[in-house]
């Protein structure tokens, strides 16, 4: 496609930028940007508990989305891990799931040289130590989802 041809698209069809003259991909869609842990708490509270099975679902496909092309990884969508392999391993599969996808994100995270301090061990300090002080969860979940903030504004603005 040569520059005159691109620059005529119409913007609904423009799939790529160009920037430096590379044409660059952006995102075929546009990832959530508005996760927040107050909205998390109140929106579970309302909704009985659906809204953080979709939290945590938005959360799995997203940094499948952002990281899976450059770490040629796949993790577990959390419904699977909730409805079924959650209970059949008496929980211990949530604490696998939130290692890796907690560490994948603090890989992206440092890939895209995104200033943000967060991996594995914030799974583990916060979410699993934090809960002997009661506020650690609720850490964990400000920070990993700050983390899932930054990729994505990074990812729809980059892709």
């Amino acid at each position: 496609m040569n520059r005159q041809m691109y620059q005529d698209a119409p913007e609904a069809h423009r799939r790529e930028t160009y920037q430096g003259g590379v044409y660059q991909g952006a995102p075929m869609r546009q990832l959530n940007t508005r996760r927040g842990l107050l909205k998390l708490i109140l929106l579970s509270i309302v909704t009985l508990g659906i809204y953080s099975i979709v939290f945590w679902s938005g959360l799995s496909s997203d940094i499948d989305t952002i990281a899976g092309r450059y770490d040629g990884r796949k993790t577990m969508h959390y419904c699977l891990l909730y409805f079924l392999v959650g209970p059949i391993t008496l929980g211990i599969a949530y604490l696998f799931w939130n290692h890796n996808i907690s560490g994948r994100m603090g890989n992206e995270l440092m890939r895209r040289r995104i200033n943000y301090s967060f991996g594995a061990s914030d799974f583990w300090l916060w979410d699993i130590l934090g809960s002997l002080i009661l506020i650690g969860p609720f850490v964990y979940a400000h920070k990993i989802a700050k983390a899932g903030n930054l990729l994505a504004q990074d990812y729809n603005s980059k892709g």
